[in-house]
């Protein structure tokens, strides 16, 4: 059994990464490699520009995870170390996949270095993976109470009465939340989850951060996309927020092959070619670039966790 559970994950990940690619390849095979350059060429520069601010809105959004679990903890720590580690934490997680795994092992290594111990640790990860959690929740709801007909993109058996009632107990959720901060409601605490509620102004940041977060992200996509049949952006956002929950339920690094899947089929009034540029713009932005900074960040912060130590050893 720990044998099973321990390659579980990966076969998930595995299989999601194939299927997806499969299906696509079926759905894409007329696609040529000319049409998606040329989609990617006829991607405005105020396309790219508004892009690259969205990327930063939303990692900064990350950033205030960190500082509202921090907060939460009972901690204090300098805004700049918490933004370099949710950074590098995110730009790696996003990538590797398992971000709540891969996440934790940064961000251990990081804030105990501030005197954090590791159940600590384990309590800020668990907060920040909340606090995406209810913004993603409250998003959703939003998008199913304004725009019902978005699940006609993907399941033209479900009625619209269906998709606004399900909004309506999404946002009744986080209503029931925010009830249990203000009034102060005893700790949730199951054998799989341990709710404490934070302070009230606490939760109402995080009612307003992750959204931000999301919006930043999904923005990334909306200003690479043509006008052309272009839904609008409350559209893409649910779409995003479906494609990056699939995306994080399978584990598949990167979400490859799963995001572009569940985009094709949401934007089927769309060039496939322009909506597959737009998600490469996403991946350079969101994904790539800051890979690739968190890695030179990680390198240098532990060459000089190194130098401090053999320096501490010759004195």
């Amino acid at each position: 059994m720990k044998r099973l559970r321990k390659f579980f994950w990966p076969l998930v990940s595995t299989a999601a990464i194939a299927l997806s690619v499969y299906i696509l390849y079926r759905d894409l095979r007329g696609l040529s490699l000319d049409e998606f350059m040329a989609s990617i060429h006829a991607i405005p520069a105020s396309g790219w520009i508004l892009a690259c601010l969205a990327t930063l809105l939303a990692y900064a959004a990350l950033a205030a995870y960190d500082h509202l679990a921090l907060e939460h903890l009972g901690h204090r720590i300098s805004l700049w170390f918490i933004t370099i580690t949710s950074f590098t934490t995110y730009a790696l997680s996003h990538n590797i996949g398992a971000s709540v795994f891969s996440g934790a092992l940064v961000r251990y290594r990081a804030y105990t270095s501030k005197g954090l111990s590791g159940s600590e640790v384990g309590m800020l990860v668990a907060f920040c993976s909340f606090t995406f959690a209810l913004g993603t929740v409250m998003l959703f709801g939003l998008v199913l109470v304004l725009e019902p007909e978005i699940v006609g993109r993907f399941a033209k058996f479900l009625p619209i009465e269906a998709a606004f009632s399900t909004g309506i107990f999404l946002l009744a959720l986080v209503a029931l939340y925010v009830v249990g901060s203000l009034v102060g409601f005893r700790p949730v605490d199951t054998r799989w989850l341990k709710l404490e509620y934070p302070k009230p102004s606490l939760v109402f940041r995080q009612l307003i951060i992750a959204p931000i977060e999301l919006i930043g992200a999904a923005a990334i996509i909306y200003f690479a996309l043509p006008a052309a049949g272009n839904p609008g952006f409350f559209v893409v956002l649910g779409i995003f927020l479906a494609s990056f929950s699939v995306a994080l339920l399978s584990h598949a690094p990167g979400g490859i092959g799963v995001l572009e899947l569940v985009f094709i089929a949401g934007l089927p009034d769309m060039d496939p070619a322009a909506v597959l540029a737009a998600l490469a713009v996403f991946r350079l932005f969101y994904l790539i670039v800051p890979f690739i900074m968190a890695l030179v960040v990680i390198l240098v912060y532990e060459r000089s966790r190194f130098l401090a130590r053999r320096s501490n050893g010759e004195d």
